[in-house]
């Protein structure tokens, strides 16, 4: 990539894998530092499926995260591949920063971690998330467990959703990328073309506004994104698909509430992030067990 803008010296740039087991925290951590959502975020775990980068631009810095699907045990061909995505990150980046929920038990996933990172020899840096929902003298605690499982550079606790300790973290960070001219410009806050962000805010909402096992089971595509009215209204038009019949029912909901929520939800979150009118048209389509199909996984972008 060609360099966008000069560099100063002693300037700093380089990628930052965010990893953890799911729920931890990574995409708010990652909303905050940008201070603008580009990843998406529920109480559900495994909302995040794909790597979505984001910037953080700094005076003598250029951050560059990672964020990645949650580490658990797969169950079918799609959680395989989001295992393998969070586990390949870890790999790619300068530096890797795992994310600790410290108001929930030590999941195994944590332990698997953990192995992961011992055999990449590469700078972690530990963020104790949710510092806000457990006893200030836990906090020491949690410090000497960790401190004596791994080597950290540094361990921080955090609270991703209140902002605190973010500048303490992302200044740690700064100190141990290596020196270099930034790869994006100013102006650069992800990669993720706005067609990605839109799906994965519909998504979102599924995630949020149904229960059980429905989330899981769908994928969504963008049929139609295009502007009319000199750019005033963008019209798209996004396909939710299901594997089975009563999750198509469960999204439409009553007369269509369900879905109609979802829609009026997702639009406001898309129209922030375009800052335009956007008009969205939802459908909803079984495609059965496509989370454990091959060709299914590539055509709804998890290959």
């Amino acid at each position: 990539m060609n360099n966008p803008i000069p560099s100063k010296t002693g300037f700093k740039s380089g990628f930052i894998t965010i990893t953890g087991a799911p729920n931890a925290g990574k995409s708010t951590l990652l909303n905050h530092l940008l201070g603008e959502k580009i990843s998406i975020t529920s109480k559900k775990p495994q909302t995040t499926r794909n790597r979505i980068l984001g910037v953080v631009h700094r005076p003598m810095s250029q951050l560059i995260f990672l964020d990645t699907p949650g580490v658990h045990r797969p169950r079918d061909p799609l959680g395989t591949r989001m295992v393998d995505e969070a586990i390949a990150a870890i790999n790619d980046g300068d530096v890797v920063l795992m994310i600790v929920d410290v108001s929930k038990p030590l999941p195994d996933e944590e332990a698997f971690l953990i192995r992961q990172i011992k055999s990449v020899h590469k700078p972690v840096v530990l963020a104790l998330n949710k510092i806000d929902l457990i006893e200030k003298n836990q906090i020491l605690v949690f410090i000497k467990r960790w401190s004596e499982a791994y080597s950290f550079e540094a361990i921080i606790p955090i609270s991703a959703k209140h902002g605190i300790q973010m500048d303490d973290l992302l200044s740690r960070m700064e100190t141990l990328l290596p020196e270099g001219p930034p790869f994006f410009p100013e102006e650069t806050l992800t990669d993720a073309p706005e067609r990605f962000i839109t799906a994965e805010m519909i998504r979102e909402k599924v995630f949020r506004l149904t229960g059980q096992e429905v989330p899981y089971s769908t994928a969504v595509t963008i049929d139609q994104f295009s502007e009319e009215k000199n750019g005033e209204l963008i019209r798209i038009h996004a396909t939710i698909h299901v594997e089975r019949d009563s999750q198509k029912g469960i999204i439409i909901g009553k007369s269509g509430s369900k879905l109609k929520k979802i829609g009026e939800d997702a639009r406001k979150d898309i129209e922030r992030m375009l800052g335009t009118k956007v008009f969205l048209k939802l459908f909803v389509r079984i495609q059965k067990n496509w989370s454990k199909d091959t060709r299914a996984l590539r055509k709804f972008g998890y290959s």
